[in-house]
């Protein structure tokens, strides 16, 4: 008969076993320590987008200046201001720093509001340089515009559906400018499915599985930033918003 010191041992062991084998691999985790950028994960984007996609390709009005990213109290802060008649906003992405393949990617973040504010977190193909966009794929884990309050977009963008096409799904949530948010994306070889604080929002399942329908079976990047006006967020601006200060509490990425 087996003693009950013995039991309890047998217990405990099979419960940290079990917690192992069920246990997710984190691949990546930022929680924006510190006071300034880690630039082992990070890089800069800065300008107009000239001479090759001015307004970013998208008619927007920001120049990105990295002054206007910022790291405080635990945060990433993206500050959107008008100075000297020219908008300011701040960019930033992982690319040849941080790069994966599938996985659950969750964020917690706290919009910015108001007419002509767009900010974002989102992926790029990580082979963008070499085939171009959209052939590279492009993933919105969250964009929000001020122009449409109560509202998330969670959004594909590949050749056989991209831009004003794009596989796309416009949630309604009460209050989203209040507080912070978890944005989760669970994105495997088959499908990509959307949550907003742990409801699904959107499920995409390819029609076919080719490069045309689902260019995401390789590495991408994150990108963070906040735009002003453009095609997608304006083209009106109400100047009277500003300054506006995106936060990003944090990243993390498990294995499935």
């Amino acid at each position: 008969m087996m003693k009950n010191s013995e039991f309890w041992l047998a217990a405990l062991i099979l419960t940290l076993f079990t917690f192992s084998v069920n246990a997710q691999k984190v691949i990546f985790e930022e929680h924006f320590d510190g006071n300034e950028l880690n630039m082992k994960n990070w890089s800069y984007e800065e300008g107009d987008g000239c001479p090759n996609l001015c307004g970013w390709g998208n008619n927007e009005r920001q120049i990105y200046d990295r002054q206007y990213v910022t790291v405080e109290d635990g945060k990433l802060v993206i500050e959107a201001v008008k100075k000297d008649n020219k908008y300011y906003s701040g960019k930033i992405n992982s690319k040849d720093k941080v790069e994966f393949q599938y996985g659950e990617i969750e964020v917690r973040a706290k919009v910015a509001t108001g007419q002509g504010i767009w900010p974002a977190l989102w992926m790029l193909g990580h082979d963008i340089a070499e085939v171009g966009w959209p052939a590279s794929g492009e993933i919105d884990i969250m964009e929000y515009v001020g122009r449409e309050p109560n509202t998330v977009y969670t959004t594909l963008h590949y050749p056989a559906h991209h831009g004003e096409n794009a596989s796309s799904k416009k949630t309604n949530i009460n209050n989203i400018e209040e507080g912070y948010h978890i944005f989760k994306v669970i994105w495997t070889a088959e499908n990509m499915e959307f949550f907003v604080d742990g409801n699904s929002v959107y499920n995409f399942v390819p029609d076919e599985y080719d490069e045309e329908h689902y260019p995401f079976r390789k590495p991408f990047y994150f990108l963070i930033n906040m735009a002003v006006g453009g095609n997608f967020g304006g083209p009106e601006v109400d100047d009277s918003i500003f300054p506006q200060k995106y936060y990003v509490d944090y990243i993390k990425v498990t294995e499935l």
